[in-house]
């Protein structure tokens, strides 16, 4: 196994199963070695599909209304190094496992609470989704194309990056404070927050002509305004991504596109020819097929790629090479853990991921519970184990 994975097999992280964010930092940790044991509602029971985004850890299936599975958590906390919680304030304080609390008694916790909005401010106790934390942070009103609404790119705004990113560096930046002062600490990681952090490039060129010639959406330099910075139609209805901002970068786009030798083309910064240029290019990418676009400008550097679909990109000989994707244990293609450190092995397969409540007895012995204990809390419905050996 590459060694950057085991940077944190030292680490017991416990996470409270929630929407995909916690999950999402809770798989970062356990790719790299961390033993995150996933803490799961008895009423999550009914198993559809694979649980996503849990690869690599165990699971512990509890009913957290009842004292006794609020017991078994509490113990889990206390012996563990990370708590990554995503529920709204107030809400672990209600069931007794609060930072108050279990700090007091595991004084070198993490306690990582995973929210959108925060754990103050006026919208601290409202529900949202990534659309509304990323409308928060201001970025929202700045992508899309013009003259349409505002455009968010999927989830992946504020879940993932504003949000279970950000959350895993507060974690490792608490856990490097840790091994100097053996203290924990509590981490107010939001999605409206990290979004905004992660902006900080668009909130400091705001007024930079050079990014944002354009007060309007859909009218800048990257914002789809731009012809040199946009995606095109070929002539099989697949795509190519065109991202030659740089003049000697443009100025090979032109090669490929035959137009080198236009005496009568605009110049690259000519915003008002910018919609005739997009155009042009548009006629121009409509007559060869993606394949016949790649073989013009794959080695070069007119910042020209193929937008390959999900399927595509796995078998794309780029990813190949690089070994981007590695196949799960029921032969499905998943990302590899990043960044993959030099001088190492590379990785030869993704860890499993676990059905809900499939370590449910194994954490409970672990915890110095006997098998009539556990067989006992079976049958009361304070704990559950897997539904099926497989999906």
């Amino acid at each position: 196994m590459n060694h950057a994975q085991m940077i944190l097999s030292d680490v017991k992280v416990i996470e409270f199963g929630g929407l995909a964010p916690g999950p999402f930092a809770g798989m970062i940790l356990a790719d790299y070695g961390a033993d995150v044991i996933k803490i799961e509602r008895t009423g999550n029971m009914e198993v559809t599909s694979r649980p996503l985004l849990s690869r690599g850890k165990r699971s512990i299936v509890l009913d957290l209304k009842s004292s006794e599975g609020l017991k078994i958590a509490k113990k889990l906390c206390l012996a563990s190094d990370v708590l990554i919680e995503p529920f709204r304030p107030g809400v672990m304080e209600k069931l007794g496992l609060g930072p108050t609390v279990l700090l007091k008694h595991n004084p070198g916790l993490i306690y990582a609470r995973l929210t959108g909005f925060g754990q103050s401010g006026k919208y601290s106790q409202m529900a949202g989704h990534d659309i509304n934390y990323l409308a928060m942070s201001g970025l929202l009103s700045r992508l899309g194309r013009y003259n349409e609404n505002p455009m968010a790119p999927l989830n992946l705004m504020a879940d993932f990056a504003g949000g279970g990113l950000m959350c895993v560096l507060g974690i490792v930046l608490a856990l490097f404070v840790r091994s100097r002062t053996g203290n924990g600490q509590v981490i107010d990681a939001n999605m409206v927050d990290g979004c905004a952090y992660i902006g900080s490039w668009i909130f400091q060129g705001k007024n930079t002509f050079a990014i944002w010639p354009s007060n309007e959406r859909g009218q800048n330099l990257l914002d789809t305004g731009a012809p040199f910075y946009e995606t095109y139609r070929t002539k099989d209805n697949k795509h190519m991504a065109v991202g030659a901002i740089e003049p000697q970068f443009y100025a090979q786009l032109l090669n490929g596109l035959g137009l080198a030798d236009d005496e009568d083309l605009p110049g690259q910064m000519e915003m008002y020819k910018w919609p005739e240029m997009k155009e042009k290019f548009n006629q121009i990418f409509a007559t060869k097929t993606q394949d016949e676009w790649c073989t013009i400008f794959d080695g070069t550097d007119a910042c020209v790629t193929p937008v390959p679909t999900l399927e595509e990109a796995v078998q794309h000989s780029h990813n190949r090479d690089r070994k981007l994707f590695l196949t799960n244990e029921i032969g499905e293609a998943e990302p590899r853990p990043a960044p993959l450190m030099s001088k190492t092995p590379g990785v030869s397969s993704v860890k499993p991921t676990p059905l809900p409540g499939q370590h449910t007895q194994q954490i409970l012995s672990n915890l110095g519970y006997s098998k009539q204990q556990i067989s006992q809390l079976i049958k009361d419905e304070i704990v559950a184990v897997k539904l099926a050996s497989s999906l």
